[in-house]
C-alpha cells in the first residue's frame, strides 16, 4: 500500500497491478508501432525528392522545429551529420532572433512541425524563401501554409498520440524521428559512406579506434625494445626482459627477427634448468613467433593476441626488420576493447 499525506487528510492508493503497467506499455508501442507502419506506406515521390535536394546541396542541412519536434530536430541534424551529410540544428524561436544568420543560399532547411501551422516556423518561411534556399517539410499536415512553402513535404500522416488524452506528442514524434532516420541512413548508402568514414567522424569512439589506430601508434620504438644479438647468453636476454616488459627479439646485425624469448620461455627454462645464464639465446627462443606488420590495424594486433593467447608481438617492416614492440596492455589502455 502506498500512502500519500495531504495536510490533514491521508489517501491510501492500490499498488497497480504489474499486469496493468506492462499493458499500458505495450498499449503505447502499439500505437507509435501504428504510425510506424503508416508511414512506409506514405513514402513516395517527395522523399526521393528531398533525398536529392540534400544530395544536391552545395551547402549545410540545416534542420529547425519547436518544442517536442525542435527536440527531435536536433537529434536528425547530429545523425544526419555523423552519417557524411553536413547539418546543423537551428533553434525556430532563436532564429527569428538573429541566429537566422547561420542560414545561406547554399542550404536545405528542414522544418519539423505536425501542425504546419507553427507560428515561429510560419514566421521563418517567407524569411528563407527570400535566401532562396529549398525546404523540406516533415509535418502531420500537407496543405499547412509549411507544407504550401515547401520544395518536398514528407508527410507522418493522421497519428494518434499515445498519450491517452491524444495531447503528448508521441506517436507523431517517433514518425519524424523514423524519417529523420530514413533520410540519413538513404544518403549515406547513396553516398557510399563506409564503416572507415563513419570511425574518421568518431575518432574518440570504440569504432572509431579500432578502424583507424594503427600498431604504429602504440608500439615501442627505439631505445624501448628489447632485443639482443644472435650470438647473446640468456643473461643479457634475462637483462633486456627484466628492463623492457618481459619479452626480447633476437636479431641478426640488420635487425631482421631470428626469434622471440617470453617470460614463458624462460618460466619453462628455470623449472628444469638451475644455471642457465651461459645457454646461447638460440637454444631458448621460438624461431617461429607470432608477428605484426607495421600498418596493420591495432584492433588486427589485439585479436592476433587474444587468439594465440600472447602479451606482445614484434612489429616488422616490410623487409621483415624490428621496428617495434606491441603490447597487450598498451591496446588495452588504448581503448580498443
Amino acid at each position: 500500500m502506498i500512502s500519500l499525506h495531504n495536510q490533514d487528510e491521508t489517501r491510501v492508493l492500490k499498488r497497480p497491478e504489474a499486469a496493468s503497467i506492462l499493458e499500458s506499455a505495450k498499449r503505447v508501442i502499439t500505437i507509435e508501432k501504428k504510425a510506424l507502419t503508416q508511414l512506409v506506406r506514405l513514402l513516395d515521390e517527395n522523399f526521393v525528392r528531398a533525398v536529392e535536394m540534400i544530395l544536391q546541396c552545395r551547402g549545410r542541412v540545416i534542420v529547425t522545429g519547436l518544442g517536442k519536434s525542435g527536440v527531435i530536430g536536433r537529434k536528425i541534424a547530429a545523425t544526419l551529420a555523423s552519417t557524411g551529410t553536413p547539418s546543423y540544428f537551428l533553434h525556430a524561436a532563436e532564429g527569428l532572433h538573429g541566429d537566422l544568420g547561420v542560414v545561406n543560399r547554399e542550404d536545405v532547411v528542414i522544418c519539423l512541425s505536425k501542425s504546419g501551422t507553427t507560428e515561429e516556423i510560419a514566421h521563418l518561411l517567407p524569411v528563407l524563401r527570400s535566401l532562396k534556399v529549398r525546404i523540406i517539410a516533415i509535418t502531420a499536415n500537407p496543405v499547412s501554409p509549411l507544407a504550401r512553402y515547401s520544395d518536398a513535404v514528407l508527410n507522418i500522416g493522421s497519428v494518434t498520440e499515445a498519450c491517452p488524452h491524444d495531447l503528448a506528442p508521441t506517436s507523431s514524434t517517433t514518425a519524424m524521428l523514423a524519417l529523420g532516420d530514413a533520410l540519413a541512413i538513404t544518403l549515406l548508402e547513396m553516398r557510399g559512406f563506409s564503416r572507415e568514414d563513419f570511425a574518421f567522424l568518431h575518432p574518440a569512439g570504440t569504432l572509431g579506434k579500432r578502424l583507424l589506430l594503427l600498431v604504429d601508434d602504440v608500439m615501442e620504438t627505439g631505445p624501448r625494445v628489447p632485443f639482443v644479438p644472435e650470438e647473446a647468453s640468456m643473461k643479457q636476454a634475462v637483462l633486456e626482459m627484466a628492463e623492457k616488459r618481459g619479452i626480447c627479439m633476437v636479431v641478426t646485425p640488420d635487425k631482421k627477427v631470428l626469434g622471440v624469448i617470453t617470460t614463458g620461455d624462460l618460466n619453462r627454462l628455470v623449472e628444469h634448468t638451475e644455471n642457465f645464464f651461459h645457454i646461447p639465446v638460440r637454444e631458448v627462443m621460438n624461431p617461429d613467433p607470432k608477428v605484426i606488420s607495421v600498418g596493420t590495424l591495432a584492433y588486427t594486433a589485439l585479436k592476433k593476441m587474444e587468439h594465440y593467447r600472447i602479451i606482445a608481438m614484434p612489429v616488422l617492416d616490410d623487409s621483415r626488420r624490428l621496428v617495434g614492440v606491441v603490447h597487450l596492455h598498451d591496446l588495452m589502455q588504448a581503448g580498443l576493447v
